[in-house]
């Protein structure tokens, strides 16, 4: 039952980071629309959570190793995780100006990344700094991505 809330958990809050990072710096470049990004990130706490548990629970069920009962803690450790760490992000988007928003969403996303990767290097005996790197360096990929899909996507509809 451990490792089926270890999984769910984990996995809930990486992709409520990655994805949520995404979104609010894509949609930022792409409208600089506080609504919006708002509007982005209760759905993806709603329809991206739910599509991501139920990710999670068909992946454990296809091991034929979980009982139903790890199976459904997966599921509902990563809905609950992915859905809370998402809407975490509305703090500084409704609170903070913009720009001091998506750093300080940022920040937090990465020190959420690093606390995970910290449990995980300890888990795998490894040395932290390379997971830690690892896993921001990826989401520093992700960052850069979306906001030049976002630039991009305004430059389209606004014809600069």
């Amino acid at each position: 039952m451990i490792h089926s809330l270890t999984v769910g958990i984990m996995f809930g809050l990486t992709s409520g980071v990655i994805t949520t990072l995404g979104l609010i710096v894509g949609l930022n470049a792409g409208t600089h629309s506080r609504a919006v990004i708002i509007g982005g990130i209760v759905t993806i706490a709603i329809a991206d959570a739910l599509s991501d548990s139920l990710g999670i629970h068909i992946s454990e069920e296809s091991e034929n190793v979980h009982t139903a009962k790890e199976i459904w803690a997966a599921t509902l450790s990563t809905f609950v995780s992915k859905a809370l760490m998402t809407l975490s992000f509305l703090i500084p988007v409704i609170w903070l100006e913009m720009t001091t928003a998506i750093t300080v969403s940022i920040i937090w996303g990465f020190v959420v990344l690093s606390l995970l990767s910290v449990r995980l290097a300890a888990n795998q005996r490894t040395a932290a700094w390379k997971v830690i790197a690892e896993h921001l360096g990826i989401a520093a990929l992700v960052i850069v991505a979306t906001h030049l899909v976002g630039e991009f996507v305004a430059s389209l509809l606004t014809g600069n």
